[in-house]
């Protein structure tokens, strides 16, 4: 990766040619009804690209390759050692390929060129390298028996995996699908979300390149209705790993049951808990409580959308924020100085805005923010806002809002922000800032969601899971707990005479 300017960035984005097709069995191919839909910058509002428009009948073909190539043994018979350099090879074609990916998910999500260039592509590598080389280091187990017997424990790969991953982070969650799947031995069916398919086909390619068997994965955008439904429901499909939202998540567990009870594994929503102490680096905790929340224009499932503050600094604590809040101001992504793009498309500026309106008729006061910004841009931007008297049984405080829109609800007693943290459907995560250590864990350990940040937002990297409590879902994402997800579990009892 260079660094680049915003003219760099605006010519290569007049330059690139993007490939919509579909990924079947290896290679590109048009849907097989032809039809196409028109995808959207969501900087500017205009066409990006024409991508394949698949329906069950693509659905249908993918599976039933993907059933053969297991069966054969192409990919889910070959050594670890030997899917491990595939997968490795993979990772070193991604870096190899970053900026124009970088590129092709900013134009395609409206994420700043900065964030995509040092986080999203980085971190993607890094999912599918590390998830690689870990695999052909995960041993099967020998059970404690009476001599005269044995009982062997394997891991084996669960056959047809479906991946459905999301709008917000494209490419960062389908490294985190992708790699465990492939690395266990599956065959992979991926749904892009239909509005931002791009760079999941474009690292198709890429898996192709680095040696993955044809008929391995496939990767089929379309509408999450027909084709998400179609898919969810599929007997050929041995189990479904998704992240996306809540209600969707649901009925996706009910098309289970429906079906052939395939293994679900759910990453949803949040409405994550950000507590700060009196005690706490105050300055640090503001610069990060604004992170935590516009970081990706708020469109993010762990955002810290919930800043629970002790009363004896609320107003103090605010106004840091509401300056912090000051440097996220939306802008061009292209320009590799910008923090915040656009939301991803108007359906979501104009929910985000509704929650605003929302706010103020519940009673919340509005201190920063509020409104949609660069109209003339075509694009669909909202400034980073703020609401303070917030108390958590409003709606703003309860309801994942998917944008950047801040909730501040203040605190008296230790437990009480305990209380106000647990206070929700949602369980995926929060942090807690205190110099008292004792504090800290305490209460990071009463607080009821998959991943707790103590003096930091968004910790963690590849080598700890992610997942939720609750109604954020089930199953872990990342580190070597995700190959759990993607494997059944056999016993196989010996006896001897």
């Amino acid at each position: 990766m260079t660094e680049k300017t915003l003219a760099d960035w605006q010519q290569a984005a007049a330059d690139i040619r993007i490939d919509g097709r579909a990924f079947i069995n290896g290679r590109r191919v048009d849907a097989a009804s032809g039809q196409t839909r028109t995808t959207y910058n969501p900087a500017t509002g205009q066409a990006l690209a024409e991508v394949a428009n698949c329906a069950p009948a693509d659905a249908d073909e993918a599976v039933r390759i993907a059933r053969e190539t297991f069966e054969q043994g192409t990919w889910a018979g070959m050594p670890a050692a030997e899917r491990k350099m595939v997968l490795v090879r993979w990772a070193e074609l991604i870096e190899q390929h970053a900026d124009e990916l970088a590129l092709l998910e900013t134009l395609d999500v409206g994420k700043p060129i900065a964030d995509t260039v040092n986080v999203d592509v980085p971190s993607s590598v890094r999912t599918i390298r590390w998830t690689g080389e870990a695999i052909d280091k995960v041993y099967d187990q020998i059970s404690p028996t009476r001599d005269n017997c044995m009982g062997l424990i394997t891991r084996l790969p669960l056959g047809v995996v479906a991946a459905i991953v999301p709008w917000n982070f494209p490419l960062s969650t389908t490294a985190w699908k992708l790699a465990p799947a492939l690395a266990t031995g599956n065959s992979v069916i991926l749904k892009p979300a239909s509005n931002t398919p791009l760079t999941a086909l474009r690292i198709a390619d890429l898996a192709t390149q680095a040696g993955l068997p044809d008929g391995v994965l496939h990767v089929l955008p379309g509408p999450g209705g027909s084709l998400g439904e179609h898919i969810a429901t599929h007997m050929g499909i041995d189990g479904l790993t998704f992240t996306g939202s809540t209600p969707v998540g649901k009925q996706l567990m009910v098309y289970s049951g429906q079906s052939n009870l395939k293994r679900v594994f759910l990453e949803l929503g949040g409405k994550s808990p950000n507590i700060v102490f009196p005690d706490a680096d105050i300055d640090k905790a503001a610069s990060a409580a604004a992170l935590a929340v516009y970081y990706n224009g708020g469109q993010t499932c762990t955002a810290g959308t919930r800043l629970i503050v002790h009363e004896s600094i609320h107003d103090t604590f605010i106004e840091k924020v509401i300056e912090a809040a000051s440097g996220w101001a939306p802008g061009n992504p292209l320009d590799p100085a910008t923090a915040m793009g656009p939301m991803v498309d108007k359906g979501q500026c104009d929910t985000v805005a509704e929650y605003v309106a929302i706010g103020r008729d519940e009673g919340a006061k509005l201190v920063a923010g509020g409104g949609t910004v660069m109209e003339d841009t075509g694009g669909h931007y909202h400034e980073p806002t703020i609401f303070a008297g917030v108390n958590n049984q409003m709606r703003i405080a309860q309801e994942e809002i998917f944008g950047p829109v801040l909730a501040v609800i203040p605190f008296s007693t230790e437990s009480e922000a305990v209380a106000i943290a647990n206070d929700s459907i949602y369980g995926l995560a929060g942090a807690v800032w205190s110099q008292n250590i004792n504090t800290a864990h305490r209460v990071a350990e009463q607080v009821r969601v998959g991943t707790m940040g103590i003096n930091n937002y968004f910790g963690g990297d590849i080598t700890v899971p992610f997942g939720g409590f609750k109604e954020s879902g089930n199953g872990r994402d990342k580190s070597m707990h995700a190959f759990d997800d993607y494997t059944e579990l056999k016993t196989t009892w010996l006896e001897f005479d």
